[in-house]
């Protein structure tokens, strides 16, 4: 899922390009996308671009009279720019929105469809997708601590709830936690205040990082390979990799659709966490240490 440094890409090579233009058109292939009826679609059709906001891991590209599309590309959504007037092709084309100057396609791999797109008018129903997490950016440290300890939560999941922060998504959060040095399962009230400061200023610094990056990026070509696994990464998505930090392999926690890597060595003091499809597996023969790990993989 395309989270804040990639909202940011997108946006910053979409404002050169459709902000002042006309939205001429726009051309549906899949009606599931549509999630609003009221104002109708065709409201934007030959409104002005006024400007691109970021909300949570939403694009919402404001038109004249306060009318305001509402993107959210999910976990395998993707914008493209394409020549003026292309042709809606292939099952994975669920949309494009004209304009003079060429078309923003979007497109989303798989069969299942959770792009989603609204119409919505006025400054109230756009803060509505709002989930209310704050902004890493303009945030200090003691409301960074405030928000992700109101509840007591493991660190993964404070980080990738929207609710607490903005835009922190799978990627990014193993990426912070692997910066920091914290384990993913640390309980946010059991943190002592160094690993606050380290947490915060890992924050900031990774996606600070990211978000310069693909953003000067951007800035030179349209973004149409984003992925969750960037070339340059620490852990994500580098299961079995050597740790850029100390050189053991990188590890991994399974659940559901997703996993969260991290380094043994560098975050959790050498200890294996649990995966949860393996440990049901090995039981009490679940490795507990990068050794005891190792000497499983020589049986």
């Amino acid at each position: 899922m395309p989270e804040l440094p990639d909202i940011a890409a997108y946006i910053t090579a979409l404002e050169p390009r459709i902000v002042g233009q006309p939205l001429q058109w726009v051309r549906l292939a899949s009606a599931f996308l549509m999630r609003t009826a009221q104002p109708p679609l065709a409201d934007v059709e030959g409104r002005i671009v006024r400007e691109l906001r970021r909300v949570g891991k939403r694009i919402a590209i404001g038109l004249e009279n306060d009318l305001w599309l509402v993107l959210h590309l999910m976990i395998a959504g993707r914008l493209h720019w394409r020549a003026p007037q292309t042709k809606l092709a292939g099952r994975q084309t669920l949309a494009a929105f004209d304009f003079p100057n060429g078309s923003l396609v979007l497109t989303e791999a798989g069969s299942k469809r959770r792009a989603s797109l609204h119409v919505v008018l006025g400054e109230e129903a756009l803060r509505s997708f709002d989930a209310g997490g704050i902004d890493v950016f303009s945030s200090d440290l003691d409301s960074f601590r405030a928000a992700l300890t109101a509840e007591n939560h493991t660190l993964k999941r404070a980080l990738t709830d929207p609710r607490l922060l903005s835009g922190i998504g799978n990627a990014y959060s193993d990426e912070i936690l692997h910066a920091a040095q914290l384990s993913p399962l640390a309980l946010t009230q059991k943190l002592k205040p160094l690993d606050w400061e380290r947490l915060f200023a890992a924050t900031k610094r990774t996606l600070g990082f990211w978000t310069d990056r693909l953003r000067a990026e951007a800035s030179a070509v349209f973004p149409e390979k984003v992925t969750a696994f960037r070339k340059g990464m620490a852990v994500h998505g580098r299961y079995g990799e050597p740790c850029p930090r100390c050189g053991d392999k990188v590890l991994r926690i399974r659940y559901a659709d997703k996993e969260t890597n991290y380094c043994a060595r560098c975050q959790t003091g050498g200890k294996v966490l649990a995966d949860r499809s393996l440990s049901r597996l090995l039981g009490s023969d679940w490795p507990r240490t990068l050794e005891e790990l190792e000497a499983l993989k020589r049986r």
